[in-house]
This record gives C-alpha cells, structure tokens and sequence, in this order.
C-alpha cells in the first residue's frame, strides 16, 4: 500500500463513526483467509466503500494476523479493530458507488 494512501486521524475518525451501527457483512471461521474470501471483500467495498467484518471463535487466525493479510495483499485499509470486529475501508471505482469517499478525501 502506497503513504500517501494513509488515512488521516480525522478521516479515521470519521469513518468509525459512520460504521458505528453497521453490522459486520463477513465473518471469517474455520476456512480462514484465502485469496477467494479477499475477492469477496473487495467486491462489497466496491459497492459500499466502508464495512466490518468479524472473527467467530472457531477461526485460526488473529485479528493481528487477518489485519496484516488484508493490508499486504489489498489496497483495504483497516481502519479499526475492535475485539473481534474490524472496520474496512477502501475507495471504490465505479464513480457512482463513491458516496463516503469524496467526504473523507476533502476532510
């Protein structure tokens, strides 16, 4: 992931707020992390930008580690962990699917 893609305080901020009443899209279990399930979430931030995700209790993965496959192997950003909950975020494509983007990008 390039610096200058990092999100400020301000941004982070802004985005935990927006996710606040979210419920997490995807879970991860025992199947744990592959490049199939990294597919599906990028799919669901091209359409909603901003998302949780959580570990259930069968997963062999850390929130550490599944926060470390998500970053070195996407352009995601990890913008909270929260217990078992992450907050992701990442800038979608399709210009008609940017709706917290350009909000975030001005601030």
């Amino acid at each position: 992931m390039e610096d200058d893609n990092l999100l400020r305080g301000k941004q982070k901020r802004y985005l935990r707020a927006h996710a606040h009443n979210m419920r997490p899209l995807f879970s991860i279990g025992k199947n744990g992390l592959t490049s199939a399930w990294l597919d599906q979430l990028t799919g669901a931030l091209e359409n909603r930008e901003l998302i949780k995700i959580n570990l259930q209790q069968s997963a062999e993965v850390s929130v550490d580690e599944t926060k470390a496959f998500i970053e070195d192997n996407t352009d995601i950003q990890v913008v909270q962990t929260i217990g078992r909950v992450l907050v992701l975020y990442r800038v979608a494509t399709d210009q008609e699917n940017q709706k917290i983007s350009p909000i975030v990008e001005n601030m």
